[in-house]
């Protein structure tokens, strides 16, 4: 699969959305990753089905949004009529996450499951034909801007479960040039990217989005061909 990049509007300029997510999209963004999150499952409180249903006249790619919340469930009605197109729950969130999966499928959307840093590889080994997207978080989640935390081994391990299933591995968290390379090798090909893409640069001078989406898609597109 080739590289996908998925800008975190967290990043963006919280007074300027619309704007921010066509200024990322023109600058070669193939996703929009919005990080819901509930002050409960994770220690921040963000966006929730209000804020996807006004974003999304903006998004023209694909609007990709990570549920940070739980329980997962009651909200997953809310988040369809507010026009998600992928919508990704937390292995962790809730005790039925098989449930939680079909039900989304059921809504309409495309459905991915997630996984902290202390969760095996293993807890998704038999959700798999329940998904298109394994999403492999590289932070803690509940802030953006934190360090990044080497999970390529779990990355691998998950790539070679999948095998020849058309399921995407989306990493997120401390996503840069540098570790781009790193988590692509081991087999992810969608990355989240916010701080990274978003700075210096603003919707005024939207070329610096350009040339942080371009740089982050070269690093990690020369280690999927052999170049690094």
């Amino acid at each position: 699969m080739s590289i996908k990049i998925a800008p975190s509007i967290l990043s963006a300029d919280f007074a300027d959305f619309g704007r921010e997510i066509r200024a990322v999209e023109d600058a070669g963004a193939d996703w929009v990753h919005v990080d819901v999150m509930d002050n409960h499952f994770v220690p921040n409180l963000t966006f929730g089905p209000p804020a996807v249903k006004a974003f999304r006249p903006h998004v023209k790619t694909l609007m990709d949004v990570h549920l940070m919340i739980a329980p997962v469930d009651p909200s997953i009605p809310a988040y369809a009529e507010a026009g998600a197109d992928r919508l990704t729950a937390h292995v962790e969130a809730g005790p039925h996450i098989h449930r939680t999966l079909q039900a989304i499928r059921d809504a309409g959307m495309r459905a991915g499951v997630a996984l902290n840093p202390g969760t095996p590889a293993e807890a998704v080994e038999n959700l798999l034909d329940l998904v298109d997207l394994v999403l492999v978080m590289t932070v803690n989640p509940g802030f953006g801007g934190q360090s990044f935390i080497h999970m390529t081994t779990k990355i691998a391990r998950i790539r070679a479960m999948i095998a020849d299933r058309p399921i995407h591995i989306q990493v997120d968290g401390g996503i840069t040039t540098e570790t781009a390379p790193r988590v692509a090798r081991a087999g992810a090909d969608v990355l989240v990217a916010g701080s990274a893409v978003f700075k210096g640069g603003s919707v005024a001078a939207p070329q610096a989005y350009h040339d942080n989406i371009a740089a982050i898609r070269r690093a990690a597109a020369a280690t999927q061909s052999g170049m690094a």
